[in-house]
C-alpha cells in the first residue's frame, strides 16, 4: 500500500460506499489507511451490518437511503450485486453533484457500463473497474485494508470516460496496492470468464455432483479432504454474485464452458482406453501451464 502525508489533503473529501461488503469495505479501509480520503459513507440495506462497519472503523457514518448517502460524495463506489447496480444508479443519479465520479467492482463489465453510462447526469463521470481480488467470505466484517496488495486491477473505460476521472480512480486503486491495467470491455468480460468465472462454475458443478452421489447412505462430502476443500472453496461464495454473473456474461461464459467439456472430454476419453501415455502427456501439459503462472 502506498503511503500518503496525512497532512495533506486527502484525495478524495467524501467517498459514498454503497453495498458494505468485502469489495467495497476492503477499499474503504485501504484508503482511510493511507489517508486518502476524508469521510466514508456506507449505504446498504442491513442496519447490522452497516452498524458493523461503523464499529470496525470501515465507514465513518451509515445510512439505509442512497440518495442521502451520495449527498456531496466526491467519489462514489458501487459494490452492490451486478444486476442491482442499474437501479441503483438510477436512484442516485439526481442526487449527485457535478464533478463527482462514480466507480464500481464489478467482476462483468459490459452489462455495467450499458446499465449506467446512460444514466449519467452532466457532469458527473463514471469510470468502470475490476479488482481482481477476493475471499469467499462476505460482509462488512469480512474486509480488510491489504486484500488488494499486489492484486490487479482492471479498469475499462469506454469512449465517455472523463480522462481527469480515469487519472483519479487508477491514483486510487495504486494507493490501495493494485496494479493498474487498462482493458477494453468485451475483452476484460471473456478474459474474466476464462480465468474467474468458469473455475466458479467448476466448484459449483463438484459440489453439486459429489453431495448428489448416492451409492453410499451418508453424505461423502463428510470426507472431504484438503485438496477438495481447496479447490471447492471458491463455491461459498455469494450465490446472488455468482447469479449475476452467470446472466450478465451468457456469451462468454458458455464458450468457457464449452471449451472446458471438450478438455474433460478428451481426459474421460483417455482414462476410458487406460492410455497411460495420453494420461501423463494431459496432466504433464496442465502441471507445466500452471507452473507457469506461480
Amino acid at each position: 500500500m502506498t503511503d500518503m502525508n496525512r497532512s495533506q489533503t486527502p484525495l478524495v473529501g467524501r467517498l459514498c460506499v454503497i453495498g458494505v461488503g468485502l469489495i467495497g469495505g476492503s477499499l474503504a479501509l485501504a484508503l482511510k489507511a493511507a489517508g486518502a480520503v476524508g469521510e466514508v459513507v456506507g449505504v446498504g440495506r442491513g442496519i447490522d451490518n452497516l452498524k458493523t462497519a461503523q464499529r470496525l472503523g470501515v465507514v465513518d457514518r451509515f445510512t439505509t437511503d442512497v440518495t442521502i448517502g451520495v449527498a456531496d460524495a466526491d467519489l462514489i463506489f458501487l459494490a452492490t450485486p451486478i444486476l442491482a447496480l442499474g437501479d441503483v444508479m438510477r436512484q442516485i443519479a439526481p442526487h449527485l453533484k457535478p464533478g463527482a465520479i462514480v466507480t464500481d467492482g464489478g467482476s462483468v463489465k459490459r452489462a455495467v457500463v450499458d446499465a449506467i453510462e446512460p444514466l449519467l447526469p452532466s457532469g458527473v463521470h463514471f469510470v468502470p473497474g475490476h479488482p481482481i481480488a477476493g475471499t469467499e467470505k462476505s460482509g462488512a466484517e469480512a474486509a480488510f485494508a491489504t486484500l488488494y496488495q499486489n492484486r490487479r486491477c482492471i479498469l475499462t473505460p469506454t469512449s465517455r470516460t472523463d480522462a481527469g476521472a480515469l487519472t483519479l480512480v487508477r491514483q486510487l486503486w495504486q494507493i490501495a496496492g493494485s496494479e493498474v491495467v487498462e482493458m477494453d470491455v468485451e475483452k476484460h468480460d471473456r478474459v474474466l470468464a476464462a480465468i474467474s468465472h468458469l473455475p466458479h462454475m467448476v466448484a459449483y458443478s463438484l459440489v453439486n455432483a459429489v453431495g448428489a452421489y448416492d451409492r453410499y447412505e451418508e453424505n461423502i462430502l463428510e470426507y472431504s479432504a484438503g485438496g477438495f476443500r481447496d479447490f471447492t472453496r471458491i463455491a461459498s461464495s455469494d450465490p446472488t454474485m455468482w447469479r449475476d454473473i452467470a446472466q450478465t456474461n451468457r456469451e462468454a461464459l458458455l464458450e468457457m464452458m464449452a471449451q472446458y467439456e471438450r478438455f474433460f472430454a478428451e481426459l474421460k476419453q483417455d482414462i476410458a482406453a487406460g492410455d497411460g501415455q495420453k494420461l501423463f502427456d494431459f496432466f504433464q501439459k496442465s502441471k507445466q501451464s500452471r507452473d507457469a503462472i506461480l
